[in-house]
């Protein structure tokens, strides 16, 4: 087995030979095949930049994605395990992109996030991210290391949602071809947005989850619609048949991201970002100019050395609070964009239906 499974396993299988076989899908070589890479006579390169150089000289870069489309990224045979996405394509369209992967010939996708939520970039602005599993590089590089392994199939879909044609998506999927364990979990990934939170209620991250297996992180692009702090809320995990009260209950919105106090800079007068392996508020997008308003963050829990288990279903909210007068909590009604991460054995309980790209947009 060489593909990560933990913190640790870089270093773990680094040194360790293995009969597994290393591929990888681009626009240079769409189904991976060995020894069929860069030798497009056709593609985004001609008539351009590569004509005069010919096969072999980036001919096919990347591809154009038309309006209102689904694109095939990666259609895999296994068994194996994806170990590396690496893509980038214009801020603008990472709301009306839609990322699915399906494992094992599933009817309905195992992940349906929004292409930037899935990279931590949820408000369609750049922000660098400096993760184990996610990382997000200048300028706009964004990599996903979130071990995905399958037994029989992985296809790995792509929907826009806009009337743009996307001239220059880019992307490669680096995989490996070997044996799976009984006991490897399939990633699940699903968005949820309330926009805006409905007065007194919670958010729900992931609910109706059945079967076995482990939360494994959370990102969330929250955007403020009051003045001052809103980060009381507490997040809770419902375990195994928990109903009214959850087994595992934080004690506030930045604690659970791993800041204090209200993430305020040690200088005071404004946020201190952050991006560490596990966790981070690598981005605040403050109201500077006209048509500007509300305070937005960008926020990332990953529960890799402490993945939260499930037996049998698992339920997630969080609240949104903050203060009002008299040194009382005030529930409020903010935008929250929320992906969950999880693995699991299939099948896998069905998602409520993705809202549509009105509902998505950054507004």
């Amino acid at each position: 087995m060489q593909f990560l499974t933990g913190p640790f396993s870089y270093f773990d299988s680094i040194t360790r030979l293995s009969a597994a076989q290393t591929r990888s899908i681009s626009a240079e070589n769409f189904t991976g095949e060995k020894g069929k890479g860069g030798m497009a006579t056709a593609g985004t390169g001609i008539p351009g930049p590569a004509e005069h150089l010919g096969q072999g000289w980036k001919v096919s870069p990347c591809i154009w994605v038309e309006p209102f489309s689904t694109v095939t990224l990666a259609d895999i045979e296994g068994p194996g395990a994806i170990q590396h996405i690496w893509l980038t394509v214009a801020p603008q369209y990472w709301r009306s992109l839609v990322l699915r992967c399906y494992w094992d010939d599933e009817a309905a996708p195992s992940i349906e996030v929004p292409l930037g939520d899935f990279f931590c970039s949820g408000w369609c602005v750049r922000c660098n991210v400096s993760s184990l599993p996610i990382a997000v590089n200048p300028a706009g590089g964004f990599n996903s290391y979130w071990p995905m392994p399958f037994r029989q199939r992985a296809r790995i879909t792509l929907e826009s949602l806009t009337k743009d044609r996307i001239n220059g998506f880019y992307y490669q999927i680096t995989y490996t071809l070997t044996d799976i364990p009984d006991d490897a979990g399939y990633l699940h990934a699903q968005w949820r947005r309330s926009n805006p939170l409905p007065y007194k209620q919670v958010h729900t991250l992931l609910d109706g989850v059945k079967g076995q297996g482990h939360y494994a992180g959370t990102y969330i692009a929250w955007g403020s619609n009051n003045n001052g702090w809103w980060g009381e809320g507490e997040i809770k995990f419902y375990l195994d048949g928990d109903d009214a009260f959850p087994t595992i209950c934080g004690t506030g919105t930045e604690d659970y991201f791993g800041g204090a106090w209200g993430f305020e800079h040690p200088q005071g007068g404004q946020y201190g970002v952050y991006s560490t392996p596990f966790l981070g508020l690598p981005q605040v997008i403050a109201p500077n100019g006209l048509y500007q308003s509300q305070q937005r963050f960008g926020m990332y829990r990953w529960h890799i050395p402490d993945p939260i288990r499930f037996q049998q279903d698992l339920r997630v909210t969080i609240q949104a609070l903050g203060w009002r007068s008299e040194g009382r909590f005030l529930p409020l009604q903010d935008d929250i964009a929320s992906t969950a991460l999880w693995y699991q054995r299939e099948p896998h309980a069905p998602f409520p239906a993705l809202p549509d790209r009105d509902y998505l947009e950054v507004i």
